[in-house]
């Protein structure tokens, strides 16, 4: 009898994948598809082999070229995990130390001689984010040299003292890759292929470069109303912060072999885990039921990711996209839900319908509440019916029935009633009643 329950054990460890509602995946995947509401690639793997891949929407549209899991995408912020993985491979040879001082290698940045390395891997530095100036825009898509940036990050002040608090920075992580490359004197891309993508037989992940220089490196896209390709940023400017080019597949094994013994110690991966105010050393964590992931996401130009671990289970979920016209996080939702069996209904797109410029100017005025300190202004620019709430950004509504309309990139609707001069805003299963001033 004991031989026999061992047996079932087995076979039911071996199992898993057997009970994955592959159907209703690909049904999620073709909705997505078929009302424009993302592109990119989906891999699921247990215990380091993948169990599902998909992919949606186009590669490069202007090409005509669709999207398949061989398609390679910009990664964004995943790649401050390789890069943290380089960093604490650097401390295990004793290379490096997490107190060693920033000031050794870039005295210039502000508070150099209190930042340590640890510091930097979990954003604990204090050192201004250079991505969020607002000249950034203007030269991002520039090649810049390693003394470029350096003197761009030291230009500003710190936003706080060093070790106070935790707050996400870029420059950390910049500074962090250009340590490496001082310390090994090589590349960030050789750094990369020699430390992980090698051992860990990552056959299309690398560090990036423009993009059209190599086949199945996808573009990326934002929609209004069509799909409309975005700019490029070069390079040389995110560094390890977000420059790394990677598959789905690939990002599962690599998190499978980073979790598994296969990049850094026990020892190193536990500091990895450690949160600070919710950052670790190129991971966090992120809840799902009574399940725990640890991985990171990503944004780069139109390309989104996300990316993560669940130990315990073995279980790592990769989607990359190149375009997405709703959260990422609902599209990531929605997967785990199906592959965990919980209860989840396939989301119902409603056909936009054109509403004359006529009728929209029934809709035109500011609307408000007293029960909030916010003010809703709708108006009308070229064609189309556009919201702004107090201090937010501009969005465009799109109708779908009479008198509602909606803007799906925050899952909001809002429903007029032009004979009482109100809308209500409905989001997150909330409403809100406003009044035209």
């Amino acid at each position: 009898m004991k031989k026999l329950l061992l047996l079932i054990a087995f076979i039911s460890l071996y199992s898993i994948s057997y009970s994955l509602d592959k159907a209703k995946l690909d049904s999620l995947i073709s909705i997505l598809e078929k009302n424009d509401k993302a592109m990119g690639s989906l891999s699921i793997y247990e215990d380091g082999k993948e169990v599902y891949s998909n992919a949606l929407g186009y590669e490069n549209i202007e090409n005509g070229i669709k999207a398949s899991d061989k398609t390679e995408y910009r990664i964004g912020s995943i790649s401050k995990t390789f890069t943290a993985s380089i960093i604490m491979k650097l401390v295990e040879a004793n290379k490096l130390t997490l107190d060693t001082k920033l000031s050794k290698y870039y005295p210039t940045v502000s508070n150099a001689d209190k930042i340590t390395i640890k510091n930097l891997l979990k954003h604990r530095s204090g050192i201004y984010n250079f991505t969020s100036a607002e000249d950034y825009p203007e030269w991002m898509e520039k090649p810049k040299s390693k003394a470029d940036l350096v003197d761009i990050i030291a230009a500003y002040p710190s936003s706080f003292e060093p070790d106070s608090k935790g707050e996400y920075s870029n420059s950390n992580y910049v500074l962090l890759s250009f340590i490496a490359e001082d310390i090994l004197k090589k590349d960030l891309a050789t750094i990369l292929a020699e430390v992980i993508t090698v051992p860990c037989k990552l056959s299309n992940t690398y560090y990036g470069g423009a993009i059209g220089n190599k086949s199945n490196e996808a573009q990326s896209y934002h929609y209004t109303g069509e799909w409309v390709q975005t700019t490029e940023t070069d390079m040389s400017v995110p560094m390890g912060a977000g420059a790394v080019v990677s598959t789905p597949s690939d990002l599962n094994k690599f998190l499978y072999c980073l979790f598994n013994g296969k990049v850094v110690s026990e020892a190193s991966l536990k500091e990895m885990m450690t949160l600070e105010d919710n950052y670790g050393a190129g991971l966090f964590s992120v809840p799902y039921n009574d399940k725990k992931a640890y991985g990171h996401t990503g944004g780069i130009d139109g390309f989104q990711s996300n990316s993560f671990y669940f130990p315990k289970e073995k279980i790592s979920v990769t989607y990359l996209s190149n375009g997405v016209a709703i959260p990422l996080n609902n599209i990531l939702v929605g997967v785990l839900k199906i592959y965990f069996g919980d209860e989840y209904e396939l989301p119902v797109y409603a056909p936009t319908i054109n509403v004359p410029v006529a009728e929209l100017e029934q809709y035109v005025g500011v609307y408000s509440t007293p029960t909030i300190p916010m003010k809703m202004n709708i108006f009308i620019e070229g064609d189309a019916l556009y919201g702004q709430a107090t201090g937010q950004s501009e969005f465009q509504l799109e109708a779908f029935e009479k008198h509602k309309f909606k803007f799906e990139p925050a899952m909001l609707t809002i429903e007029f009633s032009p004979e009482k001069s109100e809308l209500t805003i409905i989001q997150g299963g909330g409403e809100v009643v406003m009044k035209k001033e």
